[in-house]
């Protein structure tokens, strides 16, 4: 089985920009040593995307990450709180 490798989303522009300039999917894929489905997929999910724009991407799912991680804890501390009062410890 093949070693799969882990392309960043700046390399998958770069490849998606190849395409984009007119190289055919099939030249792409086998000089990238990648399927033709991977680059469909990545299509899919980059389709038009400038690298300011992914990296604003970026930022959002990190600050997605940050504001979840909070709900979480401030839920927890929600629930510890209800407890207290209940009398329960």
């Amino acid at each position: 089985m093949a070693e799969r490798k882990r392309y960043t989303e700046e390399q998958i522009l770069k490849v998606l920009g190849e395409i984009d300039a007119g190289a055919s999917i099939a030249s792409v894929s086998r000089s990238h040593g990648i399927s033709d489905q991977t680059i469909y997929a990545w299509r899919k999910r980059f389709a038009g995307m400038s690298r300011s724009e992914l990296a604003e991407l970026k930022a959002m799912q990190e600050e997605n990450r940050r504001l979840r991680h909070l709900v979480a804890e401030l839920s927890l501390d929600n629930a510890a709180l209800k407890e207290l009062q209940r009398g329960k410890w």
